[in-house]
């Protein structure tokens, strides 16, 4: 049951930053619809759990190299994955990308800081 509830949490976490990432940037074009944000969110919520940690595994002597700062690189490749996935979201150039990239990846620690025990 505990984790049926941090996944629900993770889920409404990054519905929370879609809806972030769409209103501060500016070329981070989101279908604004209920279905469409929770299938968005779920999906990155996947993405999150499966994709992510082998992608952290690759590319952990980079992230070590530039003291964490590669993380945002897997964030960014997270994003482009869940943009060519899904043709409810739209990201127009790498700039944007990396915006959205550092406010998902913000929401995210804030949300995995606070589920810790």
């Amino acid at each position: 049951m505990k984790l049926v509830a941090k996944l629900l949490v993770a889920l409404v976490a990054n519905a929370a930053a879609l809806f972030a990432a769409a209103y501060f940037v500016k070329d981070f074009n989101l279908n604004v619809t209920v279905q469409s944000v929770i299938f968005l969110a779920a999906i990155l919520t996947l993405l999150n759990l499966f994709p992510k940690p082998i992608l952290k595994l690759i590319l952990g002597p980079l992230i070590v190299l530039t003291l964490g700062l590669g993380l945002i690189l897997v964030n960014m490749v997270i994003l482009y994955i869940l943009d060519t996935i899904s043709p409810d979201l739209t990201i127009v150039g790498i700039v944007p990308l990396l915006y959205s990239a550092i406010i998902i990846g913000l929401v995210n620690f804030v949300f995995h800081f606070a589920t810790k025990k």
